[in-house]
């Protein structure tokens, strides 16, 4: 959260008995201060964690804000809980720390400055930081439609085949369904919550995120046993599109979480991408005005945001070609007389040739062609199209 959260990282202060002072002041940080507290970010302007936690100690003049936080925070007990929990706190200077976490620094200067975290608390197995080397983010309605849904779990998959890691909040709907996907996929798949990590939010989705935490990462910023609010989901938003190198929004209302993911996404240089949906479909609203007034890449594939979120020209794949047949390659005279040629009564070769609108010679030449390239067949009476195979029997 300002140059006094994220920044000042130092090595130094992550390793050793400093780096135990450093942790356990950033547990505190988190703690006492809420994500997105402007207040803080202008009182601490410039001041490291141990800095800031040391002022916060000693009751320093100008900073009775955060008192009543103060009195109950307990960094080891929070430490403890989250060991507990399976859960570890991650700061800036660690080894899992996401780098690119640290463009909230600079996109904050530009969008009222919520800042970079003080800590990441984790539940998950494996180095955070290398599964979001290559990372997306898939967002929408949590009232989604079952269209919304099955595009959700499809794009998920298929970017989980890829070896992309799925990033998303965890939620119903849209939420669900893509870290579903990455899942079935056997993918990583991050969810980040607007709450603590030991915190089930929502209920129904308990099962879900102990999965996620088995086989990813759940991730928060907050600390154990914290619940969500409103403002804590827009302000973990920010850490969705930070920590990834685009932001796909599958189905969203014009006013939506989704589409402030997709603000924070645009503040820190992501690729932002909109599935488009149906036009009658206010879930799909959001989705269109990205790609209308906001210049969101139209995603309709996974080959499109693979081509979108990659280092430039890493990505690129040729567009998608309707698969060609041989009539496609046929010389025009080939063509012109095939399409004269009836579907079921036969037509003798000069009634073909009136349709075709090619003298005689020219129609008989071509109807032998076609008929070697079994595209159609002689009769007694004339020429047809050959009769539809008729499938197999088992």
């Amino acid at each position: 959260m300002g140059s006094g959260s994220g920044g000042g990282r130092s090595t130094e202060l992550s390793t050793g008995a400093n780096g135990d002072e450093e942790r356990l002041a950033r547990a505190g940080l988190c703690r006492v201060i809420e994500p997105g507290d402007l207040a803080a970010l202008k009182a601490f302007e410039g001041l490291s964690a141990l800095e800031i936690w040391d002022r916060l100690q000693r009751g320093a003049p100008g900073l009775e804000r955060w008192s009543t936080r103060l009195a109950d925070a307990n960094p080891e007990r929070d430490l403890e809980r989250a060991a507990a929990a399976g859960a570890r706190f991650l700061i800036p200077g660690d080894d899992e720390w996401p780098d690119q976490l640290d463009i909230l620094e600079e996109a904050g200067q530009l969008a009222r400055r919520a800042g970079v975290p003080y800590g990441l608390w984790v539940r998950g197995h494996a180095n955070l930081r290398h599964a979001a080397t290559r990372s997306v983010a898939l967002v929408g309605a949590r009232a989604c439609s079952s269209y919304g849904e099955h595009v959700a779990a499809e794009l998920s998959s298929g970017l989980a085949d890829n070896g992309v890691t799925i990033v998303s909040g965890g939620a119903f709907g849209i939420d669900a369904a893509a870290h579903r996907g990455a899942l079935a996929a056997s993918g990583l798949t991050i969810a980040v919550l607007a709450c603590g990590v030991d915190v089930s939010y929502p209920k129904r989705n308990s099962a879900l995120l102990s999965r996620i935490a088995e086989d990813g990462f759940v991730v928060a910023e907050l600390p154990p046993g914290c619940s969500p609010t409103k403002l804590r989901f827009l302000s973990r938003n920010r850490l969705i599109a930070a920590i990834t190198q685009g932001t796909v929004v599958i189905e969203a209302a014009v006013r939506s979480g989704a589409l402030n993911t997709a603000g924070w996404a645009e503040q820190c240089g992501r690729a932002v991408l909109a599935v488009p949906g149906p036009i009658t479909s206010r879930m799909s609203a959001g989705s269109h005005l990205l790609v209308r007034e906001r210049n969101a890449v139209l995603a309709t594939n996974v080959a499109d945001i693979i081509e979108a979120t990659s280092p430039l020209g890493a990505g690129t794949t040729p567009p998608p070609r309707a698969p060609q047949t041989i009539a496609d390659t046929l010389h025009p005279d080939l063509q012109r007389t095939l399409d004269a040629v009836p579907v079921q009564n036969p037509a003798p070769a000069a009634r073909i040739a009136t349709t075709a609108g090619l003298d005689l010679p020219t129609t008989q030449t071509c109807l032998r062609t076609l008929a070697t390239l079994t595209l159609i067949t002689e009769t007694p009476t004339g020429w047809r199209l050959p009769p539809p195979t008729e499938p197999s029997t088992p």
